[in-house]
């Protein structure tokens, strides 16, 4: 039976018991005048919770760990003798002949894929033969006990609050899991890599050129800091450069000069820059703004700008983060108390002075951790420092010259073909968990300054 058949039988089987329990539940109110607890509606969604909610979690909970059984079962077999020792072969190998087994493939690049095809079939059928009684049992189990106990007396009502806030509760603890799993392994793999490459000429060097690894000495050509001076000078200088002015006078015109009926159109055509995918600003900051920038560079005799250089880079992510500015400053200007306003203006004090001297500086914190969101979102962009930047890592404050970034880095390291244990793999972990820790702070730096200016205003 296939997954999709599962999930609507046990959905039927759902359905099936939230009719019964609602209709016994009926059926005993009938002709009685005392008042109870629970309506026959929470009586069947009780039921068909418990006739659906345990199969589901079995069969989530099963999703992670059928493939370690089945590839057991397929090591039993007497076909794996001839498996070379575990490492990437063997698991190239089983992941061939897995992919035949499930009908996305054709063919394999080895014999031994291809014979241990039907030793995979058949044990994924087995188990999945397993995983479908269980499952199946379980939600008969579940409906039969609770439909047991639907009769006068019993709250309903309170039990599925009750299950319904452990499932919201499970639910918010998806993202602090998966948080947690992220960290977990960029600090494994980190603590692999500084075994390798000494922390401090990680954090410190000056060379970055992971294409010639000394072994003798690996952290000499792995020295981290002109990806970082190239990340914050293409995310957090020239990108902000262009996202705050930008943003903040389109938050001062929208919410005090314009009009209702252009702040209502002006302001959604502002946020969809906010939507457009990534890789469209790419393809936009290569195939436009790159050349422009270096005949802009070419024209005003700097001889080495370059196509693939920070100020492209940079102008289109300005670009791209502009609504994250606006948004925060268009807030943070309208939370202002009318009365500052009004105050300033009846003192003789101009549209322009009350602006000026009165609603940005009370609405400065919120603009300010708008600002640091969007520096946040800057320095962990790909797509576009893919397109537009340069992989070659260098000190410089020449912005039509080419320069990288920590996001082009792990990019290009985990593309490779090195070996996934070798000091140029686990840098990109290293990188990814500076990169983390990084975003992490400015976004804790944020969201206390929002607060607190919340705080002073709401």
């Amino acid at each position: 039976m296939s997954s999709l058949t599962l999930l609507f039988l046990i959905a039927a089987l759902g359905l099936v018991a939230w009719v019964v329990a609602r209709t016994r539940a009926r059926r005993f109110r009938r002709g009685v005048r005392q008042r109870f607890s629970s309506l026959p509606q929470h009586h069947g969604w009780y039921v068909a919770l418990c006739t659906t909610v345990p199969a589901l979690a079995f069969l989530l909970l099963w999703l992670f760990v059928s493939p370690a059984l089945v590839t057991d079962a397929v090591l039993a077999s007497p076909h794996t003798t001839a498996l070379p020792p575990p490492g990437f072969d063997r698991a190239a190998i089983l992941s061939e002949a897995r992919e035949i087994a499930a009908g996305r493939a054709f063919g394999a690049f080895t014999p031994l894929g291809e014979a241990l095809a039907p030793a995979y079939a058949a044990a994924q059928a087995r188990f999945d033969t397993i995983a479908t009684t269980i499952a199946l049992l379980l939600a008969f189990a579940g409906g039969t006990w609770s439909f047991l106990r639907v009769r006068p007396g019993f709250s309903a009502r309170t039990r599925n609050e009750r299950l319904v806030m452990w499932l919201l509760l499970a639910a918010s603890l998806v993202a602090i899991a998966t948080t947690a799993g992220i960290v977990l392994s960029l600090v494994v793999e980190s603590v692999r890599f500084f075994r390798i490459v000494p922390i401090g000429d990680f954090l410190f060097g000056t060379r970055w050129s992971p294409s010639v690894i000394d072994p003798r000495d690996p952290g000499a050509t792995l020295g981290a800091v002109p990806l970082f001076w190239g990340t914050f000078f293409i995310g957090a200088v020239i990108a902000m450069a262009v996202a705050v002015p930008l943003g903040l006078l389109s938050a001062i015109y929208l919410t005090q000069y314009a009009r209702p009926g252009a702040r209502r159109w002006m302001k959604p055509l502002l946020e969809v820059l906010a939507g457009v995918p990534t890789v469209v600003y790419g393809y936009f900051a290569a195939l436009t703004v790159a050349p422009a920038v270096r005949q802009l560079g070419s024209g005003l005799g700097i001889v080495s700008a370059s196509s693939e250089s920070a100020l492209a880079a940079g102008l289109v992510m300005g670009i791209m983060i502009i609504p994250f500015v606006s948004s925060m400053a268009d807030d943070s200007l309208a939370a202002v108390p009318s009365a500052m306003r009004d105050g300033s203006l009846a003192m003789g004090a101009t549209s322009a002075e009350t602006i000026k001297r009165v609603l940005v500086p009370a609405a400065l914190p919120g603009v300010v951790g708008g600002v640091l969101l969007a520096i946040s979102r800057a320095v962990g962009e790909t797509m576009i420092v893919v397109m537009a930047s340069s992989g070659i890592a260098t000190l410089t404050l020449n912005p039509f010259a080419s320069t990288t970034t920590v996001t082009k880095q792990i990019v290009d390291l985990l593309t490779g073909e090195a070996e996934f244990a070798s000091a140029k793999t686990l840098a990109a972990f290293a990188l990814g968990l500076t990169l983390f820790a990084v975003t992490l702070l400015l976004n804790i730096v944020a969201l206390m300054v929002v607060r607190r200016y919340r705080e002073a205003y709401d």
